[in-house]
């Protein structure tokens, strides 16, 4: 069988899962996809691969064309959430903190020392946490697709090795949320907001002393290991990221097209996912290689962060609300730490 023949056939029978030709739309389309990193990152990988099985599915027909580092915001990540939201954009893959100006809930994936393995993560984003944020994005005018993964957030500097809460008094760290704002203040830093096209010239010149990231989804694809010494899996915040689509999108299309949409969009957040943990399963010895010194914390090293990080923990569990942080508490503890 021919590889041309076999990608054909592979076509047919995507669609024919879904119970459907390729009626769902009436004309080819062309969407729109923003998200806020460079075409070197597992998001921009994932969000090829939606565009391929869109294409795939639609019988050729409909094609999504990415639009890297926020360039259709000017650069401003916390925007692209809101065009989509209006229906000024079709698509957004962006970080859930990335949403907090717009849905401050969406913090509560990202409270400080919530999750410690990618089993209670898992257990969030496919229960009823993950559930009941949906909800709430879509009255923000957004439907999520699928969730994907940013990942646990590591902090990198110029300055010194970060053993402790005391080696951070000072430091100047770009954060991406008011969350990490509050967090940062705990801890004793003075904490720099600042849009992520921004913060590499920031970090090379000076302005900012460091930041805090995901090992396999920025720090290596972003190259931050070029203007960075120290590194420190602390793992004090988890981040996913989400495929959405503006809700004004999503209703104008028939259950059929609705179903290609999410299925695409559910396998494209699974591979990015996939990718994004392989990434940073190799990631450390990849950032020692390139001359980054990383300090991996013990147990109690990491518990004297989450102490001193309590308060900024309680402040957004309240923002969040009392039963929203309940329920990301409860799938925590179910899923246990493996």
């Amino acid at each position: 069988m021919t590889m041309k023949l076999t990608h054909a056939l592979k076509a047919v029978a995507f669609s024919a899962v879904l119970g459907f030709g390729f009626a769902g739309a009436a004309s080819a389309e062309t969407f729109r996809l923003s998200h806020n990193t460079s075409d070197a990152t597992t998001w921009h990988k994932g969000g090829e691969r939606f565009g391929e099985l869109m294409k795939e599915a639609s019988g050729g027909k409909d094609s999504v064309r990415l639009f890297p580092n926020a360039t259709l915001t000017g650069g401003d990540q916390m925007k692209q959430a809101e065009m989509v939201g209006r229906g000024a954009l079709d698509f957004v893959i962006t970080s859930a903190i990335n949403v907090t100006p717009l849905v401050p809930e969406m913090a509560a994936f990202s409270l400080p020392y919530l999750f410690s393995s990618y089993g209670q993560v898992d257990a969030a984003t496919s229960g009823q946490p993950g559930e009941m944020l949906t909800g709430i994005m879509e009255k923000h005018g957004i439907v999520v697709l699928a969730w994907g993964e940013n990942g646990f957030r590591e902090v990198t500097n110029n300055v010194r090795p970060i053993k402790s809460p005391a080696d951070l008094k000072g430091l100047k760290m770009r954060v991406a949320g008011p969350m990490y704002i509050d967090v940062m203040n705990a801890l004793g830093a003075n904490p720099q907001q600042m849009q992520w096209v921004e913060t590499f010239s920031a970090l090379q010149q000076g302005v900012v002393d460091g930041q805090e990231n995901p090992i396999g989804a920025v720090i290596i694809p972003q190259r931050v290991y070029e203007v960075q010494k120290y590194l420190t899996t602390w793992h004090y915040s988890y981040d996913p990221v989400f495929l959405g689509v503006s809700k004004k999108r999503w209703e104008s299309w028939d259950e059929a097209t609705r179903a290609r949409v999410r299925t695409a969009a559910e396998q494209a957040m699974t591979y990015q996912r996939d990718l994004t943990r392989e990434e940073t399963e190799k990631g450390l010895e990849f950032l020692r290689g390139k001359g980054m010194q990383v300090y991996e914390p013990t147990d109690d090293e990491r518990k004297a962060f989450k102490d001193a990080t309590k308060g900024a923990f309680d402040t957004w569990a309240t923002k969040v609300g009392p039963d929203l942080a309940a329920a990301f508490q409860k799938a925590a503890d179910s899923a246990g730490t493996n």
